[in-house]
């Protein structure tokens, strides 16, 4: 496997790579509507608020990167990969709570 230099890091480590991609604006948001069921473009456009051309070029890096595929009968949907990814967000999203509570008090 080439590794490929990403943004903010010259070693192109997966890890580096998946936080590139993850940071990119919208992708987090589309995979979370992907979660219980695949979409169709104009729902996820509806969802997210976003253009059609980033919203394409946002499921063109998910797709690329096998987290996304499309299925012509009924959207987008979340790989296995990219449902195994989003199951391991969720010990970081409780976590992320308690230390909104601690770092950021109302």
């Amino acid at each position: 496997m080439v590794k490929q230099r990403v943004r903010g890091s010259t070693t192109g480590r997966p890890i580096m790579a998946l936080l590139d991609l993850l940071g990119r604006r919208w992708v987090l948001r589309l995979v979370w509507e992907m979660r219980d069921e695949p979409r169709r473009f104009r729902e996820l456009q509806d969802a997210i608020g976003a253009s059609p051309t980033i919203v394409n070029a946002r499921l063109a890096d998910l797709r690329e990167a096998k987290l996304v595929e499309l299925d012509p009968e009924s959207g987008y949907r979340l790989t296995a990969l990219g449902g195994e990814l989003l199951r391991l967000f969720l010990p970081l999203h409780i976590w992320s709570e308690k230390w909104a509570k601690v770092a950021r008090p109302k």
